[in-house]
């Protein structure tokens, strides 16, 4: 089976798990992290707008929401969850400076103002 295979199976694996259980938030944030790596950008981007309507304090839904903001060209959106991500404790300095996803916000000046916030901290 390849790897294309793979990721079809647990797109409808977990697909079929929402449609029983649709407020599953580990099956949601999986399923986005599938769809983005598919290339189901759009779907990735719903799965995450209902992560954080889910769990709004979830630093980790808004840095991901950004995520799928940033590859949908929605750049303002993306910086403003970004920025939420980050109010809410979202630290890994680190992981947001090589993640491919915010690679289009490398050297603007909202995202350093962002990093900025963390400044040293966050996972070394």
């Amino acid at each position: 089976m390849s790897r294309k295979d793979d990721h079809a199976f647990e797109i409808s694996f977990y697909e079929s798990v929402l449609r029983h259980e649709p407020d599953y938030t580990d099956v949601m944030e999986l399923l986005g992290g599938l769809y983005t790596k598919v290339g189901r950008i759009a779907d990735g981007l719903e799965m995450d707008r209902r992560l954080v309507q889910l769990l709004p304090d979830n630093a980790t839904a808004h840095y991901n929401l950004a995520c799928s903001l940033a590859l949908s060209a929605r750049k303002p959106d993306a910086l403003r969850a970004l920025a939420r991500a980050i109010e809410l404790g979202y630290d890994d300095r680190r992981w947001m400076l090589k993640d491919p996803d915010l690679a289009e916000f490398r050297g603007d000046p909202e995202f350093e103002r962002l990093l900025a916030k963390i400044g040293g901290k966050g996972k070394a």
